[in-house]
């Protein structure tokens, strides 16, 4: 198979690129030369918020794909432009988006067929994150039609992760003693792997799946405490979890998904991301692996690493401050 990644060199990119060079796939990753391309593939460069002459590589390469797949979270003219240019040069296109593009709140257990953002405009610039992936979405299947496929992910974590979250949890448990775990141990957890989602992605594309797919976990494939509690195996720390009520947290101001990653408290927010529907893309061959393996690989990447993870430069930091930790562990 011949795919062409419009990305490639992180996280969920580049996990999608090495699933296709493990399977013997000829890739190509067009990409803005920030990083280095994985070794073995073929790399073409260019900016694809600099219009049609951005795309300048990708249009004189002269090459044809069986396979796209595309990232872009930013404003969706990269994708509309991209997707415009390759609808007669691709067989299938994969446009990695998420579960956000269903309108707030989304009830528990809410299904692919559930109201949707309204989308943005290739022409309105940059956009709410929300309206930006269904923008996305539009430009995907205004290009390619039935040969598109949605993938709306929810919460991704491990090896890769260039957001910040499960690298928090590791590196904060990793320096041992008392860790404020937030919540109640058992609360259920819905997320993937960048590597199942790469998987599933390249086997559902090269079947010729179209249209909108929920690429998550069951609900509780994970609880809060199973994760945390993998990363002090992991680790081999002497961390000492304190699970604390979400009302001591909220009232010492600490942020639920940011302050403490992963995690919400019970209601709109917890329902929307932690209890969608699964069963379309589970039907289709998605499956998770334990939360042991991805805690476990994702730490030995970020040790790989020196400890640090990169970052993405459009997404704040995260993670609770010493001195918030301090104070709560002090109640």
């Amino acid at each position: 198979m011949r795919l062409l990644m419009l990305g490639g060199t992180e996280f969920v990119g580049r996990a999608v690129t090495d699933a296709a060079l493990e399977r013997g796939w000829d890739v190509t990753v067009f990409h803005r030369g920030r990083h280095a391309p994985p070794p073995g593939v073929s790399a073409l460069t260019g900016d694809r918020t600099a219009g049609e002459r951005g795309l300048a590589a990708l249009a004189e390469s002269g090459r044809d794909w069986d396979l796209v797949v595309d990232t872009w979270s930013g404003a969706p003219a990269a994708v509309r432009d991209a997707a415009r240019l390759l609808s007669g040069r691709a067989g299938h296109f994969s446009y990695v988006s998420s579960r956000s593009v269903y309108a707030h709140p989304a009830a528990p257990g809410l299904d692919e067929d559930g109201p949707l953002v309204t989308g943005a405009s290739p022409d309105d610039g940059d956009v709410p994150y929300d309206r930006a992936k269904r923008g996305g979405e539009l430009a995907a299947l205004d290009a390619f039609g039935d040969r598109a496929l949605l993938a709306r992910a929810g919460l991704i974590i491990g090896p890769g992760e260039n957001i910040g979250r499960l690298p928090w949890w590791l590196s904060r448990i990793d320096r041992g003693g008392p860790v404020i775990a937030p919540g109640r141990p058992d609360a259920e957890l819905q997320y993937i792997d960048a590597r199942d989602l790469a998987v599933w992605i390249l086997d559902a594309a090269a079947d010729g799946l179209h249209g909108a797919y929920n690429t998550v976990s069951r609900p509780g494939h994970a609880t809060m405490g199973e994760l945390l509690e993998a990363c002090v195996r992991t680790t081999g720390s002497d961390a000492e979890l304190r699970w604390t009520d979400p009302e001591v947290l909220l009232a010492a101001g600490a942020e639920p998904w940011s302050d403490l990653p992963i995690w919400l408290p019970p209601g709109e927010l917890y329902d929307t991301l932690h209890r969608g529907d699964h069963t379309k893309a589970y039907a289709a061959g998605l499956r998770c692996r334990p939360v042991g393996e991805t805690v476990a690989d994702t730490w030995t990447w970020l040790r790989a690493l020196g400890g640090t993870a990169p970052r993405r430069p459009d997404r704040p930091a995260v993670g609770l401050a010493p001195e918030l930790e301090a104070k709560l562990l002090a109640l």
